[in-house]
């Protein structure tokens, strides 16, 4: 947390420092947005001390980096990193006794930046592109003066006390709404949980469906296979009773023959007559 990132080329995306919970690092990331991969590619120059809470801003293929800290000291200088070679240099320090949160800190260009053609006259917005451009190069010019002995002039104005009052109530505005996010974001959490609750609730009764369920069509299989089993015992019912039938039928005839010698032997009629008769 608390590093500082930047877009290069439309193509990279850069992360520098930053802090995890009580350590502070030095550390820049890559990300390639074509690719969507990770790397941590070897620094050049001057490479920065670890730091979180800093600042950073682009200005052509230049990353300047300044304010921070870590856990022992304010950070004082401002760095510029060369996004295209990844080098590092240090473009101005600032006094440790100068309180930097009531100061504002400006670097001033050098006169080269200010000048402009005469002869093709171009929009403001490309001309202030153009002192920007102008700017960094006499900045990354200056540091070797630096290194010979020259001072590089850091102008400090301080703040008037209007502009402050305005700080202060845009930051009690910004300090309300961050109250009032809270609130919505306890509120919101408040719902979440009721509705897991009530989600699991409903898994709960959904679950106990599908066991209904499938207690149901164990029980119509069942049902089936009894039904099954009545429509086998049913044809052997009705077999059975024909061959009942067959057999009084049978039987009956056998009696009525039986029934006719008696009254033949009774009558006196020999048995060959009452099978003529």
């Amino acid at each position: 947390s608390d590093h500082a990132a930047a877009v290069h080329a439309e193509r990279c995306l850069l992360i520098f420092g930053g802090g995890s919970h009580a350590t502070c690092f030095n550390d820049l990331h890559v990300l390639d947005l074509q690719t969507m991969e990770w790397s941590t590619p070897t620094q050049q120059g001057e490479i920065p001390s670890p730091r979180a809470g800093h600042a950073g801003v682009t200005v052509g293929e230049n990353w300047f980096i300044t304010g921070g800290g870590n856990n022992n000291s304010r950070v004082s200088e401002t760095v510029v990193l060369n996004m295209s070679t990844l080098g590092w240099s240090i473009v101005t320090t600032v006094q440790g006794r100068v309180p930097l949160a009531s100061k504002v800190n400006v670097l001033k260009p050098s006169h080269k930046s200010t000048l402009q053609s005469m002869e093709t006259p171009v929009p403001d917005s490309v001309s202030a592109m153009q002192n920007a451009t102008n700017a960094t190069r006499d900045l990354e010019s200056d540091i070797a003066t630096v290194q010979e002995g020259k001072i590089r002039e850091i102008v400090m104005d301080n703040i008037e006390s209007e502009p402050m009052e305005e700080l202060e109530s845009s930051f009690s505005k910004e300090k309300l709404q961050t109250l009032q996010l809270k609130q919505d974001l306890t509120d919101a959490e408040g719902r979440n949980t009721d509705l897991y609750k009530e989600l699991q609730s409903v898994r709960g009764q959904l679950a106990s469906e599908q066991s209904r369920c499938f207690k149901l069509e164990v029980d119509v299989a069942e049902l089936r296979q009894k039904l099954q089993a009545l429509e086998s015992l049913k044809k052997e019912l009705e077999l059975l009773q024909r061959q009942k039938a067959a057999s009084e039928q049978a039987l009956n005839e056998k009696r009525r023959q039986s029934s006719g010698r008696v009254w033949g032997w009774i009558a006196g009629t020999p048995p060959n007559q009452q099978d003529d008769a």
